[in-house]
């Protein structure tokens, strides 16, 4: 089974950051309900008891933590992101690597796209440049095990363990 560890978001912008993009790139745009910041990728394993047993040595996060600014991987830009800057986020990482989890060059943000194509370099450079510092929504304090599916539509998220705070 294909495993991650992800927190999940509220991003009440999403549909404004979809739009105000739409002139400038080609790109396959993750469903608003399956927005999430991912921990850790596990990939294919055959049993989800033992990351279900180092997620129990792990607590939730102490606080919902902002997403502010957009970001992007690549040259030419591959994916469009959210960022999740937050001191708790890389403590929160320490926790994980002390519970057993591999964090090697954790990077937390929130995947928005994956640009196919960029139409307009100087328009896609602006339009980063104008979410820069912009609150575009929350990351949630949960910590979730999913399965991840791949179907031909997309992938499906099933939730297989919770440390869920307040």
């Amino acid at each position: 089974m294909r495993l991650f560890v992800a927190s999940s978001v509220v991003m009440p912008e999403y549909a404004n950051v979809k739009n105000d993009f739409q002139e400038c790139i080609e790109a396959k745009w993750v469903a608003e309900e399956q927005l999430h910041l991912t921990w850790v990728f596990l990939g294919e394993q055959p049993d989800a008891k033992p990351f279900m047993d180092m997620l129990s040595k792990i607590s939730a996060l102490k606080e919902k933590t902002a997403l502010r600014s957009l970001g992007y991987f690549g040259r030419p830009p591959r994916v469009l992101y959210v960022k999740a800057r937050s001191k708790q986020l890389f403590e929160k990482a320490k926790e994980f690597e002390k519970s057993g989890f591999n964090l090697d060059r954790f990077k937390p943000h929130v995947t928005l796209c994956r640009i196919k194509r960029v139409l307009d370099r100087e328009v896609f450079r602006e339009k980063v440049k104008a979410y820069e510092k912009r609150e575009l929504g929350v990351l949630l304090t949960d910590i979730i095990l999913y399965q991840s599916v791949l179907k031909d539509r997309g992938a499906i998220h099933t939730k297989l363990f919770s440390v869920t705070g307040q």
